[in-house]
Formats: structure tokens, C-alpha cells, sequence
């Protein structure tokens, strides 16, 4: 595996530590601002934990990306799980199906510079979001 790139299988919570501790590895190599490192390990946070959440399985891909005279970084959350019926109501602030504050995916979105998903029941979801160093 490239040395700017990371996988993280997560199947329990020390996988989402591994996978935020490797996006702020990553980030702190590019030379993101501090602040940026603490968005992108949020991310990878929230990510991983839906992985656990509601796929119980899946992985976390961390790779540093180039951009139009930018460099940044590409975090690839998939999984095989039950998929997500509606994405619109799930990308909506305060939805939830697991009783939390629903704060993951549309946070996730406010917090990424590029944030893209494709889901399909029973075939799982994989969420793909970008983060560009200014």
C-alpha cells in the first residue's frame, strides 16, 4: 500500500479510532491547517461509526488526492449493509433511525469540501467526500 494512502476495516469501535488516527496521519503529512485535521478525523468518525451503526462491516479508504494546483484528501466510506431507503430524508438535519441526533451524514456534508453518496437497499452505501487544502 502507497505510503499516502490508508484502509481501514471497520467491524468494531478500535477500527474507528484506527481509521481517524490514520486520516489525521495523513493530514497532518499533506500540511493541512489544525483545524481542517480536526474536521477531517471528525468525518472519519461519524463515517466509520454509520458503518457500525447500520452495516456492522465495511471499510474506510484514505488517500491523498490532487486537484487543480491543490493537493487534498479522498475518504471512501463503504459497505455491503442494508443500504439506506431514502437518501434524501437521511441527508436531512435531526433525521435518525437509530434514535441519535442525526447529525452524521448531513454533518459529515457541512464539514467536507466535496461530498457525493450512492445507496442501494440490500446492496449497501458508499459515501465518497473530499477535503482540499486552501
Amino acid at each position: 500500500m502507497a505510503a499516502n494512502e490508508a484502509r481501514v476495516r471497520i467491524v468494531s469501535d478500535s477500527d474507528i479510532v484506527a481509521a481517524r488516527s490514520q486520516g489525521r496521519t495523513l493530514a497532518i503529512e499533506l500540511g493541512f491547517s489544525s483545524g481542517d485535521i480536526t474536521l477531517i478525523a471528525t468525518a472519519i468518525s461519524e463515517l466509520a461509526r454509520n458503518i457500525l451503526s447500520y452495516a456492522r462491516q465495511g471499510e474506510i479508504l484514505i488517500r491523498a488526492i490532487d486537484g487543480s494546483n491543490r493537493a487534498g484528501i479522498l475518504i471512501v466510506a463503504s459497505d455491503k449493509g442494508p443500504g439506506i431507503s431514502d437518501l434524501r430524508q437521511a441527508l436531512l438535519d435531526g433525521f435518525s433511525t437509530s434514535g441519535s441526533l442525526g447529525l452524521g451524514l448531513p454533518g459529515v456534508r457541512r464539514l467536507m469540501d466535496e461530498f457525493e453518496i450512492t445507496s442501494a437497499p440490500m446492496h449497501g452505501t458508499t459515501v465518497k467526500v473530499k477535503k482540499w487544502k486552501l
